[in-house]
């Protein structure tokens, strides 16, 4: 028996698993809230007692934050994980702590073809290493090295890299953002759950169009970038749509920015939550001409397979496999 979790600023997704006939088959999942446990020995030990737990063989945990020397401090909460304390809490040698896109990354190897949607019908198949891009609560990048028969995920902080503007729309925009970050504006600050929002109330500050009468009103404790997402998509409202696109936009350019980096010649592949919610906006151009405007190099890009995961469950699929045939 393998436990595999995903461990985000928002849910916790703990899962056991069980190899049958080499593949790995759920056997029990549960999601717990973040943010009402002070530690994530804390969200185990519910787990233990909800569903009784077997004794399992090994652990590996994707997470969303900075992996060094098997510790993390989460980057959305205040948690502090150590490998050495869950081999104690879980009475197991083999346990690894892994960053959550590092686990996403190894997850899409696993993945049947109709879980993807194909945003590039001139994509071609390659043997060659891959690239990740997940917006979501935050944005997370990660790299899939391939040394010519197997794959290996790499992680990395990379949605913390500078936000470049491609466009003189998006010049005025890093204008607007440093009032709001001096210190720093990063990609995550656009390329994320409240980054549309914030797209949104750029737009909306700088005239683009008027605010529509479903934004004006926004009750307490509402998600505002998916009722801009809903605005866009649903009445078609005009600020809304042109809020979506320069998300779409942006996530292409940088998506493209992560394949030039990782050299991903075997096709790049998104995933997160935002991605499957947004389909009609990030099948259009505007994802796909961000991607490959980069000049001598557009040639290549417009020849790699990209790729959406429509699976929520990518990172903990991830987990469990790295737990299986690695640990």
């Amino acid at each position: 028996m393998i436990l595999a979790g995903d461990i985000g600023g928002t849910k916790t997704n703990l899962a056991l698993f069980e190899v049958e006939d080499t593949i790995l088959k759920v056997r029990v999942q549960k999601q717990f809230s973040s943010k009402d446990f002070s530690s994530l020995s804390d969200v185990i030990k519910a787990f233990k007692e909800e569903t009784l737990m077997p004794k399992i063989e090994s652990a590996c945990f994707g997470i969303a934050g900075p992996i060094i020397d098997g510790r993390c401090r989460t980057t959305n909460l205040p948690w502090d994980i150590s490998s050495e304390d869950l081999k104690k809490d879980l009475a197991v040698d083999k346990v690894r702590l892994m960053n959550d896109l590092e686990a996403t990354a190894y997850g899409m190897l696993y993945l049947p073809e109709d879980e993807f949607v194909d945003l590039n019908p001139t994509g071609r198949e390659f043997n060659g290493n891959r690239a990740v891009i997940a917006a979501g609560t935050g944005l997370g990048e990660a790299m899939l090295y391939y040394d010519g028969m197997h794959y290996h995920p790499i992680g990395s902080e990379g949605g913390h890299s500078d936000f470049a503007p491609v466009t003189a729309q998006q010049d005025e925009l890093l204008k607007w953002m440093r009032n709001r970050y001096p210190g720093h504006v990063s990609y995550e600050r656009i390329l994320s759950g409240p980054g549309i929002y914030t797209l949104y109330e750029f737009l909306y500050e700088s005239g683009f169009a008027p605010e529509p009468v479903s934004m004006m009103h926004i009750p307490e404790g509402m998600d505002r970038s998916a009722m801009v997402s809903n605005c866009a998509l649903n009445e078609r409202d005009p600020l809304c749509m042109e809020a979506l696109r320069m998300f779409a936009e942006i996530y292409g350019a940088e998506a493209g920015n992560l394949a030039l980096k990782s050299m991903s010649l075997g096709g790049v592949y998104i995933g997160g939550g935002i991605a499957p919610k947004i389909l009609p906006v990030l099948v259009n151009n505007h994802f796909m001409n961000g991607f490959a405007s980069k000049g001598r190099f557009e040639e290549m890009l417009r020849g790699m397979q990209v790729k959406i995961s429509l699976d929520p469950e990518t990172a903990l699929l991830g987990a469990a496999y790295y737990a299986h045939n690695r640990l």
